[in-house]
C-alpha cells in the first residue's frame, strides 16, 4: 500500500494545479517577451493601456508568444479593453502581483 504521501492528487486538484501552473509560466514568459521588446510590465497590467495590434504582431515574432497569449485570453487572465489592446483582467493582475511584487501590478 502506498503511503499517503505518494498517493496521486484527485484529477480536479491535478487539473486547477496545472491551469494554475500554465498561467504562471506564461506570465513569466510574457514579462520576459515584453522587457526583451522595450515594454514594461504595466503595458499589460493597467486596464486602460495594453498591447496594441500593432505591438501584438511584432511579439508574435517570438517564440512562444502566441502560445502563451491564447493561454492567458482561454483562462480568462487577458482579454482585449475597450481600444482593442490586449490587457490582464483582475484575476491576471493579481496572479502578476503575487509573482512579481506590488510593483509589478499597479493599476492605479
Amino acid at each position: 500500500m502506498l503511503s499517503p504521501v505518494f498517493q496521486p492528487a484527485p484529477p480536479v486538484a491535478t487539473a486547477a494545479y496545472h491551469v494554475q501552473r500554465s498561467l504562471r509560466h506564461c506570465l513569466s514568459t510574457v514579462a520576459e517577451l515584453l522587457y526583451d521588446n522595450g515594454h514594461v510590465l504595466e503595458t499589460v497590467t493597467l486596464p486602460q493601456r495594453g498591447l496594441t495590434q500593432r505591438e501584438l504582431a511584432q511579439l508574435s515574432s517570438q517564440e512562444h508568444w502566441k502560445a502563451c497569449q491564447q493561454v492567458l485570453e482561454e483562462s480568462g487572465a487577458a482579454q482585449f479593453n475597450d481600444y482593442g489592446r490586449l490587457v490582464l483582467t483582475a484575476m491576471g493582475r493579481e496572479i502578476m502581483f503575487d509573482m512579481f511584487g506590488q510593483g509589478a501590478a499597479d493599476c492605479a
